[in-house]
């Protein structure tokens, strides 16, 4: 059985010369979850402002329902944090008829409640405004510093391709190294017919496949020079919303490619699942040339029950800056929720963490 391999995707502004290693230590991976709602300080749930260090936001889940005594089913967050960093993310707790618990007696080795709130809204996955990210990459070793900044620029300006992270195909830290895409091998064998008992390991397989499928066409569409280009029948996301259209032969191209450009929307991909395609004419022949290879693995993917569903293929960075101080490169900025810091990371620095 072939495996599938993550290295190959295509980078917007070509693969960086420069050279770093990430995550040698917590702080070198920071991540704040941005709410873009205020808490109403009343309600049946609470909600927890939590600080974790190289800790699993499913286990933190796990520690504060053991706590309490409320069920896990009543415990919610609004995405997976990565594990080897320091993060800040919410956890609402449904209150319900259980006693209200002190959180200032909970505790748990690397684990901090920083803040208890009342809300009348369990959360739910997604419901992010964004996150904040500052990621600092060391043995970074410069000799033209503007370089540098050159490419940090057209980051800022152009984007990077909206790729899954590795987080999502599987990424082990072990005493040997990092073993990487499990998520995918699993994936795998669920396409040649092995059932997956386990509900989460499942789970995982199937946003990992996707997921890759996605990356598999976004990197196509880039390879093709035809990531800033609309086609007719392109399914085209309004910035900063979850709505799309689809471009047809009447539409005024040249106004939709400046709209393109002036990032008022976004080109999108396929997520393959059960139904037609959103796309037709030009667009719907290309997305079929560049998936025709994988056709058992979108069947597999139709097949769990999966919907069709849209995602845009550059990503934005918001107010990226950036220190550059004894080898040492700081990047902060923001992304909206489902989107990969190591996604920003890949097209600025080469960190080695891909097979």
């Amino acid at each position: 059985m072939k495996s599938l391999s993550t290295s190959h995707w295509q980078y917007l502004h070509g693969e960086p010369e420069f050279c770093g290693v990430i995550k040698q230590q917590a702080d070198d991976f920071v991540v704040d979850e941005q709410l873009g709602f205020e808490l109403t300080g009343e309600g049946e749930h609470h909600v927890l402002w939590v600080e974790k260090i190289n800790t699993n936001t499913a286990y933190v889940a796990e520690q504060l329902s053991a706590f309490s005594g409320i069920p896990l089913r009543d415990i919610a967050y609004a995405g997976r944090k990565d594990k080897f960093a320091r993060t800040r993310q919410y956890f609402s707790i449904y209150q319900g008829k259980h006693e209200a618990p002190n959180w200032d007696d909970f505790a748990c080795a690397n684990v901090k409640i920083l803040t208890a709130t009342r809300h009348n809204k369990k959360f739910r996955l997604g419901a992010l405004a964004g996150n904040k990210f500052t990621l600092t990459i060391r043995d970074v070793h410069v000799q033209d510093v503007s370089q540098l900044q050159a490419r940090i620029e057209a980051v800022s300006e152009f984007g990077v391709p909206n790729y899954y992270g590795q987080q999502r195909f599987g990424e082990m830290h072990t005493a040997s190294g990092i073993k990487l895409n499990g998520n995918l091998e699993l994936a795998l064998r669920m396409t040649q017919g092995e059932k997956i008992k386990n509900r989460n390991k499942r789970s995982m397989a199937i946003s990992a496949l996707r997921s890759w499928l996605f990356n598999e066409m976004l990197s196509y569409r880039i390879a093709q020079q035809q990531h800033r280009r609309i086609m007719t029948g392109d399914a085209l996301q309004l910035s900063g919303s979850n709505s799309y259209f689809v471009v047809t032969r009447e539409d005024d191209m040249v106004t939709l490619q400046q709209r393109l450009l002036d990032k008022d929307v976004q080109l999108t991909a396929p997520l393959f699942g059960d139904g037609k395609t959103a796309v037709t004419d030009q667009a719907q022949e290309f997305e079929a040339n560049g998936s025709q290879a994988y056709a058992k693995m979108i069947k597999t993917l139709a097949g769990l029950g999966l919907k069709q569903e849209r995602r845009p293929i550059i990503l934005y960075p918001r107010d990226l800056d950036y220190q550059y101080i004894d080898s040492a490169l700081t990047l902060s900025f923001s992304l909206p929720g489902g989107c990969f810091a190591t996604s920003v990371l890949r097209e600025i620095v080469n960190t080695n963490q891909q097979s």
